[in-house]
C-alpha cells in the first residue's frame, strides 16, 4: 500500500479516514496518487489508505463488499452495477482514454491483421472493460463474438499466457497492454481499440455512504481536482509520481501522456456509454435483465455540481 505517511502523521484524530480501492499500476489513477502523494487529500481534512487492485471490477468488488469507501472504477463495471440494480454512484470522471485499450496477438499464430483474429483463441478478463472493447472490436471487423474462443484471466496473468502460447492474442488495457507486447517483441502485433471504446474512468462509492457522508465526498472531489490540475498543467512531475508508484518507466508515460484526458466532470458521454454498453451485456447475455436502466440514478450529481457547476453537463 503506498500512502503518504509524513503528511498523515501531522493530522489530527479528527481527520476522516477514507479507504479508496485503486488501480496502483494504471496512470488513469494519476489524479488519485498526486493527491495522496502531494498531500492534497490531507489539505482537505482527510486521511486516506489505498487498498490497491489491479481492475476496475476488483475494485467495484472491494466497495460493495464494504473493503473500500470509495474505488476507482471503469463505465463497464458501473453498467453491471446498474443491470444488477446494485446502491452505487458515480461521483466524478477522473480520466479518459482512447489508446489504453486494445488487443495483442502472435503473429506466429498467424495474425498480422485485425481480420486474422478470426477461429483465434484470445484472453480477456470477462466482464471488463477489455471484454467490452474486443467485442466491439470484432465487430467492427464483422466479426460475431463466437467466431473467437474467449479465455477468461486474471489481468496480470495475460501477457504470461501470451507469451507461453496459451492463447493466440489477449485484449487488455494499460500497462498489461504494453507488457504483453514487450514479451513477444517481434513476434507481437498490436491493435489499439481507439476506434471502438474510449475508457472512462471514474470514482463511485455505495450510495448509503455517499448520502451519509456529502461533505467527505466535496472533500475527496477537491482533492481529486487539484491531483488532476498537476496531471494535466505539470505531467513531468505528475509522470514522476505515477511512476514511481506504478513502476512504468517515465519516457513510457510522457510518450502516451497527450492521449490521456484527467478532467474531474459529470458528462453526458457517461450516461450514454453506459447505455450502448448495458444493450451490449444485455445482447450477449451477459445478464439476465432485459431492461437498460436509468443510469441517472446512479451518479452522485450534487458533490461536484456544488464545486464546480460548469464540469456536469449530464442533463438532470
Amino acid at each position: 500500500m503506498w500512502t503518504n505517511f509524513n503528511a498523515i502523521g501531522s493530522v489530527s484524530h479528527q481527520k476522516q479516514k477514507v479507504v479508496i480501492a485503486t488501480n496502483n499500476e494504471y496512470a488513469g489513477s494519476c489524479a488519485v496518487m498526486v493527491a495522496q502523494e502531494k498531500g492534497f487529500f490531507v489539505n482537505e481534512g482527510l486521511v486516506v489508505s489505498i487498498k490497491p487492485v489491479t481492475s476496475g471490477k476488483a475494485a467495484m468488488a472491494a466497495i460493495l463488499e464494504k473493503k473500500a469507501d470509495i474505488g476507482t472504477v471503469a463505465d463497464i463495471p458501473v453498467m453491471f452495477a446498474g443491470l444488477s440494480n446494485a446502491p452505487i454512484s458515480v461521483i466524478a470522471t477522473i480520466f479518459a482514454g482512447e489508446r489504453d485499450h486494445g488487443i495483442v496477438g502472435r503473429r506466429d499464430k498467424g495474425i498480422d491483421t485485425a481480420a486474422s483474429l478470426k477461429g483465434k483463441s484470445i484472453g480477456v478478463p470477462l466482464g471488463t472493460s477489455a471484454h467490452f472493447t474486443l467485442d466491439a472490436f470484432l465487430n467492427r471487423q464483422k466479426l460475431l463474438p463466437d467466431e473467437v474462443t474467449k479465455r477468461t484471466y486474471k489481468p496480470e496473468e495475460l501477457a504470461n499466457a501470451l507469451a507461453a502460447g496459451s492463447v493466440d492474442a489477449v485484449a487488455i488495457w494499460e500497462p498489461f497492454l504494453s507488457a504483453a507486447m514487450s514479451k513477444l517483441g517481434d513476434n507481437g502485433v498490436l491493435f489499439y481499440g481507439q476506434d471502438v471504446y474510449e475508457s472512462i474512468y471514474n470514482m463511485v462509492g455505495m450510495q448509503n455512504y455517499i448520502s451519509e457522508h456529502p461533505e467527505t465526498i466535496k472533500k475527496i472531489i477537491r482533492g481529486l481536482i487539484s491531483g488532476a490540475k498537476v496531471c494535466v498543467e505539470n505531467p513531468a512531475i505528475a509522470q514522476e509520481v505515477v511512476s514511481k508508484i506504478t513502476k512504468i518507466e517515465k519516457e513510457t508515460l510522457k510518450a502516451s501522456w497527450s492521449s490521456y484526458r484527467f478532467d474531474i466532470v459529470l458528462d453526458q458521454g457517461l450516461i450514454l456509454a453506459l447505455e450502448d454498453e448495458a444493450r451490449w451485456a444485455i445482447k450477449n447475455k451477459l445478464t439476465d435483465k432485459v431492461k437498460v436502466p436509468n443510469y441517472l440514478g446512479y451518479v452522485y450529481i450534487d458533490g461536484l455540481e456544488s464545486i464546480s457547476s460548469s464540469a456536469v453537463t449530464i442533463i438532470h
